[in-house]
């Protein structure tokens, strides 16, 4: 920021770069009023910021409603202006505004993405610049730049910092070069670093990062009306320590009690298929500020966490060593049926805790490609249709699947939904995986093997046959050998 200007921040937004206007007077901070407000002032916010450019203003409190002092009121920046406070507006505290007008700002960063890696929270970096994604060079790459790219992506931690192209080496531009951030910068892009792609590095070099996993969905996908919760400091996204919203504070829920009831209504409101287990002691750390609730007492079938019985927001006699967890079913399982050997046989998918089929409705080799995968397989055979391995029972529970062949579970790839079908158990999909011992080539050496020894079984049988008829003719000499069957072996 601009020596001797008021200082700014941004609040509320989903990522770095955007969110509602905040600026410090008299060591308060307070908001600022939308009256004017236009994408002049926010390129101010922007630059004073130190953000490449400005995408667009925010009005109507787009990023939540503030508290405290509304500090500006009528801003009207030229666009020139090196800070907020340099532009005219009616003075300090002088408003007509409430906190439903207050204002916000989107700056222009660059994106980052993670390629590569076994999870979403890991992998190689790379940055977006002029439209072209590319790589960083690890060249003095550490914790503290791996920190910059864990929260630019909306990670709550950073658990290491990866070098000489772990995650695989990228392809084209490498952008970024000698990266030395802080730690507390809001984007990579806000480190230092030699330029744009100044470098003398090669893809062997590219840098990753592994970051600790929070998963917050989005409200509008939670129950309706409940109270948002997020799963913090797993090592994946279905695992973590609980975290409740309420008031706009995240806090965390004590372990009193704790059992798999609650931690089912926990997976169900994140929108997992099933329950692991409940975790108890702080195992996935120790959270920090309010413990929201204790003594949580679920019959399993609640909608949401906050609908189930406690002791009342912030009413506990816990310590944060008692922060409960869960681990909640991510994928769901798939087995084979049928088959005649464990690598191929009758897709089977367990859903809500019962096992069911999948229609073979545009079923094909990606989709089947998939399922091997899951299971362990490291290939793919075809895929099988029209129950070749039998019909199966009960519900249907996938019809028209769609894989792109890249996905990592069979309920990953597009389809109609849980148990939407149109079929019959005379459509029930099948797989034959590829081991890596090939069953298919095998059974066809071991039926040549078969036929070889029968060949040879009979040609001995015929020989033993004519052999004893040789005897009996030399036995009985009345006998014209005239009359004897020549061997049809040939031997």
């Amino acid at each position: 920021m601009n020596r001797g200007a008021a200082p700014l921040r941004l609040v509320g937004g989903s990522t770095p770069g955007r969110g509602r206007v905040e600026v410090q007077h008299n060591g308060v901070w307070g908001t600022v009023c939308d009256d004017y407000w236009d994408i002049k002032d926010a390129m101010v916010v922007c630059r004073q910021l130190g953000y490449n450019g400005t995408v667009r203003a925010s009005t109507n409190a787009e990023f939540g409603q503030g508290t405290g002092t509304i500090w500006m009121d009528d801003v009207a920046c030229t666009g020139s202006e090196s800070s907020l406070d340099r532009c005219p507006f009616n003075g300090w505290g002088i408003n007509n505004c409430g906190h439903s007008e207050d204002a916000g700002v989107v700056c222009q960063v660059a994106p980052v993405r993670l390629v590569g890696g076994s999870t979403t929270n890991s992998g190689r970096v790379e940055v977006q610049y002029y439209g072209e994604w590319g790589t960083v060079c690890d060249d003095y790459w550490d914790i503290k730049d791996a920190t910059v790219v864990c929260r630019q992506l909306g990670y709550n931690g950073t658990v290491r910092a990866s070098t000489n192209a772990e995650f695989g080496q990228g392809t084209g531009t490498i952008w970024m070069d000698n990266v030395a951030c802080n730690g507390s910068e809001p984007s990579l892009d806000r480190c230092p670093f030699n330029g744009w792609d100044i470098n003398n590095c090669v893809h062997s070099e590219d840098a990753g990062v592994v970051c600790q996993v929070t998963v917050t969905l989005p409200l509008s996908q939670q129950t309706q009306g409940a109270v948002p919760l997020r799963l913090v400091g797993g090592s994946t996204p279905s695992s973590g320590r609980v975290e409740v919203q309420y008031n706009g504070v995240w806090g965390t829920v004590c372990d009193d009690s704790w059992d798999i009831k609650d931690a089912s209504v926990v997976c169900r409101q994140l929108g997992y298929i099933g329950t692991v287990r409940a975790s108890t002691n702080a195992e996935f750390g120790q959270g920090t500020g309010t413990i929201w609730m204790d003594n949580v007492t679920c019959n399993g079938s609640e909608t949401a966490l906050d609908k189930c019985p406690f002791n009342g927001w912030d009413i506990n006699n816990c310590v944060h060593i008692n922060d409960a967890g869960v681990v909640c079913q991510e994928h769901a399982p798939v087995r084979l049926v049928g088959g005649s050997t464990p690598d191929r046989g009758r897709v089977e998918v367990q859903y809500n805790g019962v096992w069911g089929t999948v229609c073979d409705d545009y079923w094909g080799i990606k989709d089947a490609t998939v399922v091997c995968r899951q299971l362990g397989y490291n290939g793919t055979v075809r895929a099988s249709t029209n129950a070749e391995f039998g019909k199966g029972n009960g519900t249907i529970w996938m019809d028209n699947v769609d894989c792109s062949g890249s996905e990592s579970s069979l309920d990953r790839c597009p389809f109609n939904g849980w148990g939407n079908e149109n079929c019959g158990h005379s459509e029930d999909a099948g797989v034959v995986c590829q081991e890596d011992i090939d069953h298919t080539l095998l059974d066809e050496l071991c039926g040549l093997c078969a036929d070889v020894y029968s060949f040879l079984s009979y040609g001995y049988a015929l020989h033993a046959r004519d052999s004893v008829k040789m005897s009996k003719a030399n036995v009985r000499t009345s006998i014209s050998l005239k009359n004897m069957k020549p061997s049809s072996s040939g031997i």
